[in-house]
């Protein structure tokens, strides 16, 4: 087999951004350069589709446009918007990045990807897509539709969650920035993963830097660590209501500290769960049972009676708010 041609930057981004320009999608968060609504769609585009986010990143910048009204909000209030999306961390490293920029920053985000990356629950690619998409500085970004462009462009053959993995990545993507005007580039190579690079059936026929890609199976890059196996649980909650209300208990651990759930069951009756539902968490795979019990006499102070009829206002977990939509019909 010949040995592929060098890949030379320029005409690599050269023939990538002719094509952004033509096939590249019109999305809000391109539409702007305000780095506080390009931090609010890169955080919530962390693990979760476009389409998903459109609604949600509309509902945001609603209630809050800028990063003194986040900074000012309250957790509750900013669990409550972000609902339904999930990984609810996200939600609060950027409530507490705006509260950060407010008060070391005079409420201006700093330029430098460093100082970027010195904010609260900001990483390495969000600092970058921060001074790429909000300053157009040429900052490398590495995100998981431009790691599989990059695997296959380069022909990386360690796993891209791998330490060694990772710093291969980055350097190329690195090495293919431009002397100036990260915008545009770093906007395409992300496109070229999301609308072309496909994980699978890639469209190579129509990729714009075909000539430049280096892998002879592309389909079979990136390659990733073993997955761990999956580990199932058990979750088994109450189902309480009493004159139009339900009971609810507050979360207080790392997972989803701050969040309202089904309080856990105090004895699984014999008569079988009302419902039941699984739903993923990491490497797990977690079945959800709900119990009908009577309300008790005396509650906790992490527990509290909401009216059925305000419910949708009030932050759920995901799979929780399935089980209670579920048995309120």
């Amino acid at each position: 087999m010949p040995r592929p041609a060098e890949i030379k930057p320029a005409a690599f981004r050269k023939s990538l951004v002719a094509w952004f320009k033509k096939a590249g999608r019109d999305l809000p968060w391109r539409r702007t350069a305000d780095p506080y609504a390009i931090l609010v769609s890169e955080i919530m585009l962390q693990q979760t589709q476009v389409v998903t986010v459109l609604d949600y990143y509309a509902r945001w910048m609603k209630r809050f446009p800028d990063f003194a009204s986040l900074a000012a909000a309250s957790e509750a209030d900013v669990l409550s918007v972000w609902q339904g999306l999930g990984y609810y961390s996200r939600a609060r490293n950027l409530h507490r990045a705006a509260q950060a920029v407010m008060r070391e920053h005079a409420g201006e985000m700093p330029r430098d990807p460093e100082e970027i990356h010195k904010l609260p629950g900001i990483g390495r690619y969000t600092a970058g897509a921060v001074a790429t998409f909000a300053f157009d500085l040429p900052a490398p970004i590495v995100d998981a539709n431009i790691a599989r462009v990059l695997a296959r462009v380069f022909n990386i053959r360690e796993p891209v969650d791998s330490t060694a993995g990772r710093d291969a990545l980055w350097a190329h993507a690195a090495a293919l920035q431009p002397p100036s005007g990260g915008r545009l580039f770093n906007s395409a190579l992300m496109e070229l993963g999301a609308l072309v690079c496909l994980p699978r059936s890639p469209k190579c026929s129509v990729c714009p830097v075909k000539k430049s890609c280096r892998a002879p199976d592309p389909e079979s890059l990136p390659v990733k660590k073993a997955r761990r196996k999956t580990i199932a649980l058990e979750e088994n909650c109450a189902w309480i209501t009493r004159k139009g209300r339900i009971l609810l208990e507050q979360q207080t651990g790392p997972r989803w500290r701050g969040l309202w759930k089904l309080p856990a069951t105090r004895s699984p009756t014999h008569a079988g769960p009302l419902l039941k539902l699984t739903y993923p968490f990491t490497h797990h795979r977690v079945t959800l049972a709900v119990f009908s019990e009577s309300a008790p006499g005396k509650i906790p102070d992490v527990q509290r009676w909401f009216d059925m009829r305000t419910i949708d206002h009030v932050a759920i977990t995901a799979p929780h708010r399935r089980a209670i939509n579920q048995l309120a019909c």
